[in-house]
């Protein structure tokens, strides 16, 4: 079962528009997800100079992935619920004001406290705008073309991985890190012009209280097996991919431009994996998961193996962004699969889970490898995905037994 499957609640009447002007908002909702993404996952890129410019260790600095996500997370069904009046076009370019101001007060920002504060409240606009962007997008355009839309939109995940956090690394090389967050700011606000100009009005489709939201997973094992994966999975994940830079600059002693390439790699891989995972979702949805998990511990075990040498690093970084393509995919499809009559409130607990755990894999990592050296989190993702694949195989033949 595929995201297009799930996306057939009713909806409010959007203002009616020509296809071309549908179109022309479908890519500043995608522009929109390209800067909420490169700005959350942006210091992953940056921990060297961030931690030396506000004295603080690696560890700490990448706590301001960790603000982000949790609020990112914590927030998303809360803010959704108080805002199910509000017209979606109004909700995004508020957003998109809070994304701009937010990364401005981060480049000028004159102590680390104040960007981590900065951080938390630009969290909350970035796990709403995951919870209605594909929806706006699929409003405006013509019914038959509302599938192709969504996927549009989600390609700006690739876009974000390919090109926008290795270019805020390698503006961070050649000026610093605080003219990145101030182009970002630039682009932030060029589109929320974009959304206001061309998205048309758009009252609010579903309203989904709080309530309904938290007791799906009580009332629904299959979706409450799936979270616990997704859970796993991204502590393992991103409790490694966010110290990438320090454990490259402590083993191979890379370059700004060695890792700005490697970043850059992992990106193009994520790319073929979202490719390769929508060949295979749909035939073996379990199958998918499973290989792409798998692929994942091996390129972990391969940059431990042969991660001292250049090549290395590439090769299991290229084998590193295929399986996160594969898996991301797949997770997103099992949680629409397991509550399939429950779209935007299945939505929003993939939302609130994945960004929370990317700020808890954050954290955590920067424990380990502030106190037992950044090799430990390439260790600590190789256990927690190993974990989220065993009970993927466990929790599908338990489901094939009761068949």
């Amino acid at each position: 079962m595929t995201i297009q499957e799930e996306t057939n609640a009713p909806v409010a009447p959007p203002q009616q528009v020509s296809p071309a002007r549908g179109w022309l908002g479908v890519a500043a909702i995608t522009a929109s997800l390209f800067v909420f993404l490169t700005t959350e996952l942006m210091p992953i890129g940056l921990l060297t100079p961030l931690s030396e410019s506000l004295h603080v260790s690696v560890g700490a600095a990448g706590l301001m992935v960790t603000a982000q996500g949790v609020a990112a997370g914590l927030g998303v069904p809360f803010i959704v619920a108080w805002t199910r009046r509000v017209n979606r076009r109004r909700l995004l370019t508020a957003l998109l004001a809070v994304l701009a101001v937010g990364n401005l007060v981060t480049s000028i920002a004159p102590n680390y406290p104040l960007i981590l504060g900065t951080r938390l409240i630009m969290g909350f606009a970035s796990g709403v705008f995951w919870a209605i962007g594909v929806s706006m997008a699929m409003r405006i355009v013509p019914e038959k073309q509302a599938n192709k839309a969504a996927a549009v939109v989600m390609s700006g995940i690739a876009i974000a991985t390919v090109v926008g956090i290795p270019l805020g690394t390698l503006l961070e090389s050649a000026g610093d890190w605080r003219t990145t967050f101030l182009i970002w700011s630039g682009l932030s606000a060029l589109v929320f012009l974009a959304v206001a100009f061309t998205i048309p009005s758009l009252p609010s489709a579903n309203a989904v209280s709080v309530r309904e939201v938290f007791s799906l997973p009580v009332k629904n094992v299959q979706l409450r097996v799936v979270l616990i994966m997704v859970v796993l999975f991204v502590l393992g994940h991103f409790g490694a991919y966010t110290f990438v830079r320090p454990y490259l600059e402590e083993t191979t002693s890379a370059t700004v431009g060695f890792i700005t390439v490697v970043l850059i790699v992992f990106g193009v891989g994520g790319a073929i994996g979202n490719f390769v995972g929508g060949q295979t979702v749909n035939k073996s949805l379990k199958g998918s998961f499973v290989a792409g998990g798998l692929l994942l511990i091996a390129a972990l075990g391969m940059l431990l193996l042969i991660g001292t040498s250049d090549i290395g690093v590439i090769a299991a970084m290229v084998l590193w962004g295929v399986a996160f393509g594969v898996v991301q995919l797949s997770q997103i499809n099992m949680t629409l699969a397991a509550a399939p009559e429950t779209f935007e409130a299945a939505m929003s607990l993939n939302t609130m889970a994945y960004n929370t755990c990317i700020a808890l894999g954050a954290l955590i990592g920067g424990l380990f490898a502030d106190h037992t050296g950044v090799t430990s989190v390439v260790w600590l993702g190789i256990v927690l995905v190993a974990l989220a694949v065993l009970l993927r195989a466990v929790a599908g033949r338990k489901a094939a037994a009761t068949s």
